[in-house]
This record gives C-alpha cells, sequence and structure tokens, in this order.
C-alpha cells in the first residue's frame, strides 16, 4: 500500500514499445483507461500538444525505450504516469533535465497549481528548476543544509 502512494520519474524513464496512451496508464487494460484523466495528465506535463499534433494522438508508437520520442518528450510522457497514478507523492528524479528552462518551468508550475495535495520531492542539479518549491535542502558531501528563501 507505501509503495502504491509514490511515483518515481526518473531521469531516463522506461517506456514500452507500445502507445503513448499504454506508456502513460501503463499496467492498466485498454479498455479500462481513463482517457479525460490522461489528458489532464498529459496537459500538466506539457506534453498534450505534442500528441494532439502526432497523426495518430494517443495511440502513436513511442517505440522501445521511446526511440521515437525526444529525451524530453520521454520525460514529459512519464511525469503524466506519474500524474496518472494519482499517488501521494512524486519523485522527480532529475526527471525534467532534457527540456528546456521555458518548459521545466511550466511544468514546475502546473504542478504545483493542478495537483496541490500532492508532495513533490525534485533531485536537480538545476537550482531554478527546483526556485519555487515551498522548502529546499541541499546536499553535499554527505551534509544535509536547509536553503533559506528570501521573501
Amino acid at each position: 500500500k507505501w509503495r502504491k502512494s509514490i511515483a518515481h520519474v526518473p531521469q531516463e524513464p522506461f517506456l514500452m514499445n507500445a502507445t503513448i496512451i499504454e506508456n502513460i496508464a501503463y499496467g492498466e487494460k485498454i479498455e479500462e483507461i481513463d482517457f479525460e484523466k490522461a489528458i489532464e495528465c498529459c496537459r500538466a506535463a506539457s506534453i498534450y500538444k505534442f500528441i494532439n499534433n502526432s497523426s495518430k494522438k494517443m495511440y502513436t508508437l513511442v517505440g522501445e525505450r521511446g526511440i521515437n520520442l525526444s529525451g524530453g518528450q520521454a520525460q514529459r510522457i512519464a511525469i503524466a504516469r506519474a500524474l496518472y497514478k494519482n499517488a501521494q507523492i512524486l519523485i522527480l528524479d532529475e526527471a525534467t533535465s532534457a527540456l528546456d528552462i521555458k518548459t521545466e518551468n511550466k511544468i514546475v508550475k502546473n504542478l504545483k497549481n493542478y495537483h496541490r495535495k500532492i508532495t513533490i520531492i525534485s533531485i536537480s542539479h538545476r537550482l531554478s528548476t527546483i526556485s519555487s518549491y515551498d522548502r529546499l535542502i541541499r546536499i553535499s558531501e554527505g551534509t544535509i543544509y536547509k536553503i533559506e528563501k528570501s521573501k
């Protein structure tokens, strides 16, 4: 039960050789997928416009390990998958590293506004990625530092 309450998005997410929708609703039978929820998650992950412009929309094949996608597109599909899971805790481990700063900031803003009841733990080397979060912690050489935000 505890593990089901956590969703994790790694820097290089696993995508199976299937459609976008099957990768988002990972493990669900196609007839049981909540498409409205999936679209909502895609919007929050800033991938919906790309999907909507694809010839087969949600039924576009991503290829083995997402070979038919850019790194940023694969990361955004993985973020949509994590949101679709409806977990209470979302761990983003360099999950937006392949994105430009503008798209990354949009996703972070979407996550904060869209999923207010979710706890997000974001690991990043770019301070700009996490600067808008409520609490910041820096770990360096085994020491933990709380970063005080200026008001």
